[in-house]
């Protein structure tokens, strides 16, 4: 007990150490210096994946407007709508009179709500690692950068626990995953071709067409992958020449369950379930 003055100050300098000072000048993901004057009160989130990460740092009663796809956490659904990235609603969000919004990189929002006075961020998580650093910035704009931190450690704790039984699998199969049916598919390096080659799959896409590349059918034809997600066999079957394509054969071709495709929309804080959802559908052996 005799420590216990001496303990105090250090674990309140450390607690500290993590709060946010104000004004915050930082560079935002549109290359905009970017100065919050005080800690925000009042958010306005036009991100789907930004305003799960906003709930999930303990600020969701901040929030006074999110994007007309904001649907998670169930609270967010009461929240005045906004718009989206193509057809925001201004005059709804200045009507609010938030102390910041949460804009994407895309959508050209930060212009007409800098003009009216507001303060905007562009805070747009696209790869893996973004969702964690991300994570990090967003804590940080709202003075919670203890529970970010805390946040990010949890995910990465939760993705381990999925990686341990993937890399146990004692066959990898070769898969190919369907964006919509263009066909979009994506990289082995994007968001979701990293959580799939954690799943405990092998990208049939070469990482050289990019992440998120349009592609040719006779593309997945000459690399017949053993598994297919992202559309049904009856689909598959339909196509020229896909019948037999390994997959097909074997019945192999899943479309995601809706709630899984949303998460993998989202690249923010439920990230491990949307691991440990491809993981079942990759090895539902190891799910048991």
């Amino acid at each position: 007990m005799k420590l216990l003055p001496f303990l105090l100050p250090a674990l309140l300098g450390a607690s500290s150490a993590l709060a946010t000072t104000y004004p915050l000048t930082l560079t935002d993901d549109l290359g905009r210096k970017v100065t919050i004057q005080s800690e925000p009160k009042r958010l306005i989130s036009v991100l789907p994946s930004n305003t799960e990460t906003l709930c999930a740092l303990g600020v969701c009663d901040r929030l006074v407007g999110v994007d007309d796809y904001s649907d998670f956490p169930a609270q967010v659904t009461k929240l005045p709508k906004v718009g989206g990235l193509y057809n925001p609603n201004i005059e709804a969000m200045v009507a609010q009179k938030p102390d910041l919004v949460v804009v994407s990189k895309y959508g050209k929002l930060a212009e007409p709500l800098t003009a009216a006075g507001i303060t905007v961020v562009a805070v747009n998580p696209e790869t893996f690692d973004d969702v964690f650093s991300k994570t990090q910035l967003l804590g940080r704009i709202v003075n919670r950068e203890t529970q970010a931190k805390n946040l990010v450690i949890q995910m990465r704790r939760d993705i381990a626990r999925t990686e341990v039984l993937t890399r146990a699998a004692v066959r990898k199969p070769t898969a190919y995953y369907e964006v919509d049916p263009t066909p979009y598919t994506v990289g082995p390096n994007s968001f979701i071709g990293v959580l799939l080659s954690k799943a405990g799959a092998v990208n049939i896409i070469p990482a050289s067409l990019g992440d998120f590349p349009k592609i040719s059918p006779e593309l997945v034809v000459q690399k017949s992958p053993q598994l297919i997600l992202g559309l049904d066999l009856a689909t598959a079957k339909a196509r020229p020449g896909w019948a037999g394509i390994a997959a097909v054969k074997s019945g192999r071709v899943l479309k995601l369950p809706a709630e899984l495709e949303t998460i993998l929309g989202r690249p923010g804080p439920r990230l491990p379930q949307a691991l440990a959802g491809l993981a079942r559908l990759v090895h539902p052996e190891l799910f048991r």
